[in-house]
């Protein structure tokens, strides 16, 4: 791909939008630039932006050389450089354009991310910039420790989904995130985190809950969650 060009073909964006941002990288279905938010008290944290054709937005932080913060949503990412006033991350998150900082909200970037804005009517998205999935937990059958599952796309649904449905589910088969019986179990304290773009510690709300979507829900599963969403979905 060059030039923002999509393998399919489409246009991501053009030659003349990107040509002054730094760090563009393309990959398969996303542009990739430099970002950051900036903390009176803490200065710039620095990280890479994503922007996917379906209007999904992920940024992994660079802060400093061991952050391993990653596939966050530009809320989170506003909330991880301890930004004053965030829940305003269009603002205050930036990217450098010809040596200059601006705003995301005064760049191209958020083009496809307005568009399934618009195109869902708010229903299924938060003001985050992805579609609502707060983070879940799955316990080990093996150690009984409680790991977290992050639910930002339909792969990362899916593998939520099977360990769900899995008794025997344990540390050994998540296939991220290097972890086995023997890591330690995530502190309560950070356990209420769940990613919600409403408030950090909710336990739920209409913000971070999905009740089925065509990222969540899957046609090739034999469930019976999944199987009344496909019939439905055909329906409609």
């Amino acid at each position: 791909m060059a030039s923002g060009v999509h393998e399919n073909g489409f246009v991501l964006f053009s030659t003349e939008e990107l040509s002054e941002m730094s760090g563009v990288k393309f990959g398969g279905d996303f542009v990739e630039v430099t970002c950051g938010c900036t903390s009176h008290r803490y200065g710039d944290s620095v990280g890479r932006l994503r922007i996917f054709v379906n209007g999904e937005l992920e940024i992994t932080c660079e802060c400093t050389p061991g952050c391993r913060e990653d596939k966050l949503t530009p809320a989170a990412f506003e909330k991880h450089s301890g930004r004053e006033t965030a829940r305003k991350w269009k603002n205050n998150v930036w990217v450098i354009v010809d040596g200059d900082k601006i705003p995301l909200y005064k760049t191209v970037l958020l083009k496809y991310y307005n568009q399934a804005l618009k195109s869902s009517n708010g229903s299924s998205r938060s003001q985050s910039g992805r579609v609502c999935h707060r983070d879940e937990f799955v316990r080990c059958s093996n150690c009984n420790k409680e790991r977290r599952f992050r639910l930002r796309t339909k792969e990362e649904c899916r593998i939520h989904h099977d360990a769900l449905a899995d008794s025997d589910w344990t540390c050994a088969d998540l296939p991220y995130d290097r972890i086995t019986c023997d890591t330690d179990e995530e502190r309560a304290s950070r356990r209420v985190y769940r990613g919600c773009s409403r408030s950090p510690t909710c336990k739920g709300c209409t913000s971070c809950v999905c009740f089925g979507c065509d990222i969540c829900r899957f046609s090739d599963c034999s469930c019976q969650t999944c199987i009344d969403f496909t019939r439905n979905a055909k329906l409609d």
